[in-house]
């Protein structure tokens, strides 16, 4: 099987490139990526290293996909992933990247008739509606009330029945417009598509900012020793969000590869859940126990746009329709970022700090 991942130097797409090509050694698998985002050159040796064939492209020019050999799957994972994209300029970016893009992967996938995985968020759900949901205040983080007046919500999280009515950022609105595509392609022309709505992904690899991948910049601050600060709702960084280890992601993505008519036209909440969970102040402590640095973090109680209280994925009806689950604890995603840092030093010092 010949397959292209989109997005495939980023954090997500070159995780998922290396870990097919591992274990399916008889696949093709080829990474196509703009190198935008900075950091993403250092994926490149270790795509080159297990077989990965790089195309330098951009899914925003049609193209640079059609001008690609026959392919049998696509895993779209490219994306503007940043929530602030958009705010305060032009969205042309997040629009052309999120949405033509997808696009644009689409109709490589009915050029090839080629199964299609793509890889959504959980930011399509609306910011008015999340907001308005009942929070208890504990002592290390937001809870989830289990009585909500929305339908969808519960202590558990929010399920796929969540109302997508109303604003939800430009990165969120890029992603939903592309999963009602990929929902027309599906029934127009056959083309067998997933929809994982993914909470936060992390893992080693991930070149973490504030806006993206906050689990990872916070290990990165404490380990380099660059002040942080809580952000909104009083400052007492009881935030909360599930997060995924970016290689139980592969575990699933592999399985809906290997399998497209039984998860053809399937949309899923894709993410640790409950149990799976950490506020900034509980991720502090962590960063804390496992670098041994103890780094000053402020506070700013004024909430930035795009911001949450708390999201957690109700995995519930991705639980009933397979046997996957996360195999590894929040502690565990940590402790993998700390050593992924520790043994890349150098590289990461000088192209991040």
């Amino acid at each position: 099987m010949r397959v292209l991942i989109t997005g495939g130097a980023g954090f997500v797409g070159a995780n998922l490139s290396l870990a097919l090509a591992s274990r399916h050694p008889e696949w093709a698998i080829v990474a196509l990526d703009n190198l935008k985002r900075r950091g993403g050159e250092l994926n490149l040796a270790r795509l080159r290293e297990a077989g990965v064939a790089f195309v330098h492209g951009d899914v925003r020019a049609a193209g640079d996909l059609l001008e690609l050999e026959p392919v049998d799957a696509i895993v779209e994972c490219s994306a503007e992933p940043s929530v602030m994209a958009g705010v305060g300029g032009s969205p042309a970016y997040v629009v052309d990247s999120n949405l033509v893009g997808a696009y644009h992967c689409l109709e490589l996938a009915r050029r090839d008739s080629a199964r299609f995985v793509f890889l959504s968020t959980s930011r399509v759900y609306p910011m008015h509606a999340l907001e308005s949901l009942i929070v208890d205040e504990a002592q290390t983080r937001f809870e989830l009330a289990p009585e909500q007046p929305v339908p969808g919500a519960g202590a558990e999280g929010i399920s796929e029945t969540f109302p997508l009515d109303g604003a939800r950022t430009m990165y969120g609105a890029t992603k939903l417009a592309a999963e009602l595509l990929i929902a027309e392609y599906d029934e127009s022309f056959g083309v067998p598509a997933t929809i994982n709505r993914c909470g936060v992904i992390a893992g080693p690899w991930q070149m973490g900012k504030v806006d993206q991948g906050v689990f990872t910049h916070w290990m990165l601050s404490f380990y380099f020793r660059r002040d942080l600060a809580y952000f909104g709702y009083g400052g007492t960084g009881k935030q909360v969000r599930d997060l995924l280890h970016v290689d139980d992601l592969a575990d699933l993505v592999d399985e809906q590869l290997q399998q497209p008519q039984r998860w053809s036209g399937r949309t899923y909440n894709v993410g640790g859940g409950r149990v799976a969970s950490l506020s900034l102040l509980e991720t502090t402590g962590i960063c804390r126990e496992l670098t041994g640095n103890n780094v000053a973090v402020g506070s700013v109680e004024e909430t930035r746009a795009g911001d949450v209280r708390v999201y957690l994925s109700d995995c519930s009806a991705l639980y009933a329709h397979t046997d996957w689950r996360p195999r590894r604890t929040p502690h565990d995603v940590m402790a993998d970022i700390f050593h992924w840092i520790h043994e890349n030093e150098r590289a990461l010092r000088a192209t991040l700090i």
